[in-house]
């Protein structure tokens, strides 16, 4: 009996250490295909590669926690001015992230920021693809404040927004070569606009937005996460450059 034991445990061990050499290259050329072109902006451990719009440090308001970013308001501490954005800056590229906000917030991803003293926050330089709940405001209809708008410019056909407290994804597109913007929530594409010349100035015009020097302008800019005083969350957010 023991001399048929040790060939099958051989032929055994064998055929296990090819199942998990068979096992671990498919999980790396899955890894590979998923990332592919992709860079990570948020390692979901630090602020590197962010700081505070104007300012070399981070408030102790915005932390992280289990790979989350977030943003915790303290009514004793300014609001307003704690806006983040990132240290690089991005003319083409695809932005994917998910976000969560709490009931009644207001938050934004901003593309396109100006980093200058003439402007207080980054809402003056800058378009905002919106984040906003409003459980509380059921007879809501401005579709230009709806998540996944450009806030105040271009309005979305249909809120396909989670409620508050649970996860979204937008996976945003800025193409200033193409001259192509377009905002996908949650698999849905939300909103599609020109992002520079003659078209993109009309909508400007038509907007709040159109006397303010500054806004709208650069091409090659930072992209921001805003502090609108209210809690909100954002993880796995990376980019590809076009």
């Amino acid at each position: 009996m023991k001399k048929y034991l040790i060939p099958l445990l051989a032929i055994s061990l064998i055929w296990g250490c090819k199942k998990e050499v068979k096992k671990a290259d498919e999980s790396k050329e899955i890894m590979t295909t998923e990332d592919e072109g992709w860079t990570y902006l948020f390692d979901g451990k630090s602020f590197d590669g962010w700081h505070t719009y104007l300012q070399d440090t981070i408030s102790s308001q915005w932390q992280i926690e289990d790979g989350v970013m977030f943003y915790k308001p303290d009514p004793d501490k300014n609001q307003g001015m704690n806006n983040l954005i990132t240290d690089k800056t991005y003319k083409n590229y695809e932005l994917s992230l998910d976000w969560k906000i709490s009931v009644d917030g207001n938050s934004g991803v901003f593309y396109g920021v100006l980093e200058d003293k003439k402007f207080v926050v980054p809402y003056m330089t800058a378009p905002e693809i919106q984040i906003r709940d409003y459980t509380n405001i059921p007879d809501f209809t401005d579709k230009q404040q709806m998540s996944g708008a450009i806030f105040g410019i271009v309005g979305i056909e249909k809120d396909v927004a989670n409620k508050a407290g649970e996860w979204n994804h937008f996976l945003i597109r800025i193409d200033h070569d193409k001259n192509q913007g377009s905002v996908i929530l949650n698999d849905q594409e939300v909103a599609k606009f020109p992002v520079n010349g003659e078209a993109w100035e009309a909508l400007v015009e038509n907007s709040k937005f159109k006397d303010w020097e500054g806004f709208g302008i650069t091409q090659n800019g930072h992209i921001g996460l805003q502090d609108h005083a209210h809690g909100v969350w954002f993880r796995n957010i990376k980019i590809k450059e076009l």
